[in-house]
């Protein structure tokens, strides 16, 4: 395997990484193949053949398939082995993860919860003791797990949490009051991840055994979607919980939360990824059955387009994930799982890539939505009647926008990060807005194309990167400390790092690709990246544009806008040709067909 560099956290969005740097599909290593084909068959045999059944809440059903999935060591993929797991890579635990997301709801949210959310709170910060306990047990599903974090009156501001948890006088437990909603895996959860406020003030994270006297559950929730999962509120009613059962420290409940919800979100990306993949094979396979006008309707330019554009934001999606995934895997190089400090130094070395791993759930949920769409679109009246998988997946993507914290929560997330970084001296941001305000006087943009295979889309993605930094140094200059309450501003230049890391998370992908195998080989690679540079550099000017006229006026805007017509000069490229390109090779394989597994 190539040796990729461990960059920094946002460090994507000052420097120019290059292709031999960062971690692709192509690299995946024998075993992390094996691995994947491992998932696949298990989703193919025992999930595909329950489809209809899974769509329906069927405790027992579920339980048992966690259990066979437990048996692959799918549920303790990210737990250290000497409790009970695999102790796998993240690119391996991810691509397990796309694996076994096919658009069957109800196992997949109880397995989504089961090895995240519900268990990755203790693999990172519980104690050894606390390991010992419980990892084994859900490692195998003898105990499946929830995450109660959600309250009726706090959902994005979770931490404002109002239920309550005071100790008892002897010292020896904590009583734990309030109320959880729209937990996922409620109904038939034996262990909860939960929060409460110790002294009014002190968010702190408890480890709670359903069968303790005083939880309860509520009944189950009617949602839009994902029918098969279950959605209960969780009561707590004068709960003794022990005082070991604290996770973290008293008052350190965020670290947990916020640590947690982080590694939640790529995995989420990681999910969007397969459920993507499956609804693309469906929509193919309609497109060349489905006869109008005496011909295949994979065969209009329209429906090509369709099918091109789901490809298209899948690989980038793609290339995206498994680049974070490795991040993670080399930040978490050389801790001791089985250390008491590996929790506090795994907790420090995630929270460095959160900006990543939200970039990862806004654009994987949202990708899954459009694909989900054009889906039913291709199938037209079929694809909106009930009981068929592609309505089914409609429905399904939804919540993806919501939890995990929503796309709009997670936008301002990434936009914060990156300043918190700055001040912090982590990443040069200052320095470096500083050194293109002073070039940008003299700079005088080529009126020549690049020369080269992919060298025009990589000089517009260096060109996006000054555009991006030089609006949010204009905006923080315009509020300072006040930025964060301009959220329209904010979520516009959230919008550009999130462009900016998929054009680059692609580019960077094809080019290795084009390197090693050479341009016949990497042709439908270099296309899709092609296709989605030269439309979203266009996006990012404007959403630029958007952002000075909103802080700027008269002779200061037009100075502003005079320089990012510097940045923002690319010639349009027949896209058109580029899509049927790649829908023409996707259709006769009637699957995703850019990653060999």
């Amino acid at each position: 395997m190539a040796k990729e560099k461990l960059f920094k956290g946002g460090e994507f969005l000052i420097t120019d990484a290059l292709p031999e740097e960062i971690f692709t599909p192509e690299d995946f290593t024998s075993e992390q193949k094996m691995i994947a084909q491992s998932a696949e068959e298990f989703g193919q045999g025992e999930l595909d053949t329950r489809w209809e059944e899974l769509g329906v809440l069927d405790p027992d059903l579920i339980k048992s398939l966690l259990k066979k999935a437990a048996d692959l060591d799918f549920l303790g993929a990210e737990m250290p082995e000497i409790y009970g797991g695999a102790g796998l890579d993240k690119v391996s635990s991810s691509l397990i993860t796309e694996h076994l997301s096919r658009g069957t709801s109800g196992f997949f949210v109880s397995y989504g919860v089961q090895t995240g959310i519900g268990s990755l709170p203790l693999v990172l910060f519980g104690s050894p003791e606390q390991k010992k306990k419980y990892l084994p047990k859900l490692a195998s599903a003898e105990m499946i797990g929830a995450y109660a974090l959600t309250e009726p009156q706090h959902g994005s501001d979770a931490l404002g949490a109002e239920t309550t948890a005071v100790l008892s006088e002897d010292g020896k437990y904590y009583v734990l009051n309030g109320q959880k909603q729209f937990i996922s895996n409620a109904g038939f959860a034996d262990l909860f991840i939960t929060y409460a406020q110790v002294d009014g003030t002190q968010f702190t994270s408890f480890i709670v055994e359903r069968q303790w006297e005083g939880v309860s559950v509520d009944a189950e929730e009617e949602k839009m979607g994902v029918h098969g999962s279950s959605t209960r509120a969780v009561i707590f009613k004068d709960v003794k919980v022990p005082v070991e059962n604290v996770l973290g420290e008293v008052g350190r409940g965020h670290v947990v939360a916020l640590n947690t919800l982080n590694i939640g979100r790529y995995k989420l990306g990681a999910g969007t990824v397969g459920g993507a993949k499956l609804l693309i094979a469906e929509a193919v396979k309609y497109a060349k059955g489905r006869i109008q006008f005496g011909k295949p309707i994979c065969e209009f330019g329209l429906i090509k387009h369709k099918i091109a554009e789901m490809v298209i934001r899948t690989y980038v999606n793609e290339s995206m994930v498994y680049r974070t995934a490795r991040l993670l895997d080399l930040a978490l190089e050389g801790i001791d799982p089985t250390s008491e400090e590996a929790g506090k130094k795994t907790g420090e070395a995630l929270r460095k890539y959160a900006l990543e791993c939200s970039i990862n759930k806004v654009f994987g949920s949202e990708m899954l939505d459009f694909v989900a769409d054009e889906c039913v679109q291709i199938m037209g009246g079929y694809g909106y009647i009930k009981g068929n998988p592609v309505e089914t997946a409609y429905r399904d993507s939804r919540i993806n926008r919501i939890w995990e914290g929503t796309n709009e929560i997670n936008r301002l997330l990434i936009v914060d990060l990156l300043m918190r970084a700055g001040l912090k001296g982590e990443l040069p941001l200052l320095d470096t807005i500083k050194k293109l305000t002073e070039e940008l006087l003299t700079f005088r943009p080529s009126m020549e194309t690049a020369e080269g295979v992919l060298e025009e889309e990589r000089k517009m993605v260096s060109m996006a990167k000054k555009i991006a930094l030089l609006s949010a140094g204009a905006s923080v200059q315009k509020y300072m400390q006040k930025l964060a309450g301009e959220q329209e501003i904010v979520a516009l230049i959230a919008d550009m790092i999130i462009e900016i890391f998929a054009m680059e998370s692609a580019l960077l992908r094809a080019l290795k690709k084009l390197q090693k195998e050479g341009e016949e080989k990497a042709r439908i690679h270099v296309a899709a990246t092609r296709a989605y540079i030269n439309d979203a550099f266009p996006k990012v000017d404007l959403m630029a544009r958007q952002v000075f006229a909103a802080i700027s006026e008269g002779e200061e805007l037009r100075t502003q806008l005079m320089g990012l017509r510097k940045l923002a000069r690319y010639t349009p490229i027949n896209a058109i040709a580029l899509r049927r390109e790649i829908a023409e090779s996707i259709v006769p394989v009637a699957r995703y067909h850019l990653t060999r597994i």
